[in-house]
Formats: structure tokens, C-alpha cells, sequence
């Protein structure tokens, strides 16, 4: 089998490497397509070494811009690449405009398209990962789910068929990689941290970075928390505070502001917070996994089981009301349920591929 990914953002390289070397060992073709959505080395570059991916096959160096101006030029070139390679499927990955461009490309061309990560709804049509996901859903032929709430949302949507319950590829890699980053890691004694003394924060969504007021709110409840708060900063929202405050030199003394780190740094400094405050959909998730309770700065989330399983709060962007949440969140003592898999979701999405079936999956998991 001839399969084309495509991938541009930092964590569908997280995504792709579980699978990627599930379908190599399978003795599959895999032709790589990076889009250069993310070309920061710390948010691109590092990805590839530490997960062991191979580097991709080709690279289209899109870069940032205007929605429509990025998605218009990565389908182009993307299109390019499809009529050259002439894969059986094109495998995509999330809610990026690189989701959606090699989505919309494969299906103008009518390659089967294959979304990993299907059926994922915030319902809020302002976020541009919204439109993305829903959009490269209805021109997906199998539809890789990692929940029921998924499959469900995807049921509403009159989408059944070639629709798969599998779970999350990302979990494959939180247990592939967790002890890798105990070995290798340097960040905690680099930064001087203790195990559970320091908050870790994350703040790279649009409806957060690009409202000024979100932004001010965030940034004033991290400073008026009484504990350490290690905040990667993501290059976008870097250029945002910069230009808001100066620079972030203006952040409180107990926010230490870092520049964004690679896969490994961020699996040890997310392990051993206290409590990670985020609006990445990714990052609530390796909380839960991780055990570490979370505060998510969104008025939504479409991990949604996280929240019911008393391990994930909904805050917004209020400053009172993350300020709240930090007080009052605290690790539970009852077990974590199994949420989103059992790490052997490459596995399972790798026989869907391989079936060519495209009729609704029976396979039921937690």
C-alpha cells in the first residue's frame, strides 16, 4: 500500500509517529509531506529527532499567514505532490489548515482520504480547527475515531459510514516515550525545578492570543497565582505579548517564561507539575495520562470525557476564575478510568487502512 501523510504542526508529529512506524514495519510505503505550517525548529525540527520519525520527503515550506492564503498554497502544492506520487490513500491528521488542504487536495483528485482524529466537535464554528475538522470529515472515506462522543458527533452529522472507533494515536506515544524522556531529559534540573513545584502553562489558540482582552486576562491570573508558573511560550503567542506589552519581560516574577521545548521536555515538565493550565486540546489530554490535574483556558473542550472524569476544568479566559480553579483543583484519589485507547491504536488503524473497509467498525474500546 502506497499512502501519502500529511503533516505541518507540532502535534501531528506526535500523531504521525506511532502510526509512521507502524505502517513501515508493515512494509508499507509511506511518502511523507511536511507543509511547513510549523517551521520554528523548537516546534518542527526537534519532533523529527526525538520521535524518530523519518524526515520527510518532501517539505513545502508554506510557513505562517492568512488563513486563506496558507490553506490556498499548501492545497496547490500539495495537489502537485498527489498527481506525482499517485498514492492509494492520503492520510491526514487533526484540525490544522494542512488537515484541511490535504483533504480537500486528495478528494479533487479522488484519492480516499483517511482522517485521523475524526469526529472531534467543540461546536464553536469561531475556532478555524472547527471548520477544519468538520470540513475534512464529510471528504473523509474512513474516519479513524478516538471516542465514542466522536463517533456519536459524527452519527449527528449523518456520517456512518467508514467510520471507526480506534482511540487515540497520541496515547501510543505518551507510552512509548514517557520513560525515553525520564532518561534523556535535562529540563527540570536545567530549570531548577522541583517534582509538583511549579505550574506548567500553554496559551497558542487564536480566540485566546488573537483578543487582546483573553490574553490580559490569562496573563493577569498567572501572575496573580502564589506559585511558580513555567509557561513555554509558542513563537505566535510570543510575537503577540511582545507586541502587547513590549515584551515578556512584563510577566509577574513567578511566571518564568521559556521558549517553546521539544516532545520529551514537554513530557517531563507536564509529568511532574502540579497542575497544567492550557487551551491545547492535546496537552489536556497527556494531563489525564499523566495524572495531572488540568485547567483548561477555553469555555469548551472536545476532550470531553477528561471533564466528566473530574480531572479537567473549564475556566475561560477569566482571570478570577482560573485563579479559582488553581485553589481549589486537586489531584482525586480514586483511579483514572481507561480513557481514549490501550496503546495499540497504530496497530488498529493500521489494519483499517489495510482492510480497504470502509463499512462501520464493530470494534468497541474504552
Amino acid at each position: 500500500m502506497r499512502i501519502v501523510s500529511i503533516i505541518g504542526a507540532r502535534p501531528q508529529f506526535v500523531k504521525a509517529a506511532p502510526l509512521s512506524r507502524a505502517l513501515r514495519r508493515a512494509g508499507h510505503t509511506e511518502f511523507l509531506v511536511h507543509t511547513g505550517q510549523h517551521y520554528d525548529p523548537n516546534m518542527s525540527d526537534i519532533f523529527f529527532e526525538e520521535l524518530d520519525i523519518p524526515r520527510p520527503d518532501v517539505n513545502l515550506c508554506v510557513g505562517s499567514g492568512l488563513h486563506g492564503a496558507q490553506t490556498g498554497t499548501m492545497l496547490a502544492r500539495i495537489e502537485e505532490v498527489l498527481v506525482r506520487e499517485k498514492p492509494e490513500r492520503v492520510l491526514v491528521y487533526g484540525d490544522t489548515n494542512s488537515t484541511l488542504a490535504g483533504a480537500l487536495a486528495a478528494a479533487k483528485l479522488h484519492i480516499p482520504v483517511a482522517h485521523v482524529e475524526a469526529g472531534l466537535r467543540s461546536f464553536n464554528r469561531a475556532m478555524p480547527e472547527e471548520l477544519n475538522r468538520v470540513v475534512a470529515d464529510h471528504l473523509s472515506d474512513i474516519l479513524l475515531c478516538p471516542s465514542r462522543t466522536a463517533v456519536e458527533n459524527l452519527r449527528a452529522e449523518g456520517l456512518t459510514r467508514g467510520v471507526h472507533l480506534v482511540g487515540d494515536v497520541m496515547y501510543d506515544a505518551v507510552l512509548q516515550f514517557t520513560e525515553r524522556a525520564e532518561e534523556r531529559s535535562t529540563i527540570l534540573k536545567n530549570l531548577e525545578l522541583e517534582s509538583k513545584g511549579y505550574l506548567l502553562a500553554t496559551v497558542h489558540r487564536a480566540e485566546n492570543t488573537d483578543d487582546p482582552a483573553r490574553l490580559q486576562s490569562i496573563i493577569e491570573a498567572f501572575s496573580e497565582i502564589e506559585e511558580p508558573v513555567v509557561f513555554p511560550i509558542h513563537p505566535r503567542t510570543r510575537k503577540i505579548i511582545a507586541e502587547q506589552a513590549g515584551d515578556e519581560s512584563a510577566l509577574a516574577d513567578n511566571v518564568r517564561a521559556i521558549d517553546a521545548v521539544g516532545y520529551l521536555d514537554m513530557l517531563m515538565l507536564e509529568r511532574h507539575a502540579r497542575m497544567i493550565l492550557t487551551d491545547s486540546g492535546g496537552v489536556q489530554k497527556e494531563a489525564y495520562w499523566l495524572g495531572v490535574p488540568c485547567v483548561t483556558l477555553r469555555e469548551e473542550t472536545e476532550w470531553v470525557e477528561t471533564v466528566e472524569a473530574g480531572w479537567n476544568r473549564l475556566v475561560g479566559a477569566d482571570a478570577k476564575r482560573i485563579v479559582e480553579a488553581v485553589k481549589l483543583t486537586q489531584p482525586l484519589e480514586e483511579a483514572r478510568v481507561p480513557l481514549y485507547g490501550d496503546g495499540q491504536v497504530a496497530e488498529r488503524c493500521l489494519r483499517v487502512l489495510e482492510s480497504h473497509d470502509i463499512t462501520p467498525s464493530m470494534n468497541i474500546i474504552q
